[in-house]
């Protein structure tokens, strides 16, 4: 699960006006709408910070994209394992992987994990100035929720289609890895 050590051909960076949102298509209209409609007002909003994966020869073609945005939830909706070890506060912080989606055409290349393990290390390196005990996402369908289980993202006890995983567990992902 740690990330690759061989330079990549794909770069991570915010979405921008240089960004070709038109030609995104991931398959599902709402992620590919809230691309084209939505994301560049969310940023300037500060409301989410979307994220896109492109070529490193070709940074207008949008591969994929995803958002982080700061979210709490309670603590009582956490295994009590988790809970436990967490103090008695009514919300805790987390980071919200709001949505994480890749272009039809760029299916099967490992983007999908590229594009999760950038999500997962940029929630990271926050989180020691913007706490967050965990990364939350709400999986869209089966197969987002078979793509976080994957990861080791545990479910909430009342929702299943709502995952988190442990911010220490991803300390450990990215420990003394290159990244960090």
């Amino acid at each position: 699960m740690p990330p690759a050590t061989r330079p990549s051909p794909w770069l991570v960076e915010p979405l921008g006006k240089k960004h070709d949102r038109a030609a995104f298509s991931c398959g599902d209209e709402a992620l590919d709408r809230y691309l084209r409609e939505t994301a560049r007002q969310d940023a300037r909003r500060l409301v989410a910070a979307p994220f896109v994966v492109v070529e490193t020869n070709a940074a207008k073609t949008i591969l994929g994209y995803y958002t982080l945005s700061s979210f709490a939830v309670g603590l009582g909706t956490l295994p009590d394992d988790v809970a436990r070890k967490l103090p008695r506060y009514p919300d805790v912080p987390v980071t919200l992987l709001g949505r994480l989606a890749v272009d039809q055409r760029y299916r099967g290349q490992g983007i999908g994990e590229f594009l999760l393990m950038d999500a997962l290390h940029r929630a990271w390196e926050q989180s020691s100035q913007i706490a967050a005990a965990a990364v939350v996402v709400d999986a869209i369908d089966n197969a987002a929720e078979r793509f976080y289980r994957h990861f080791d993202f545990t479910p909430f006890p009342d929702r299943t289609d709502r995952l988190f995983l442990p911010m220490k567990t991803i300390a450990t992902l990215f420990a003394g890895s290159k990244l960090s």
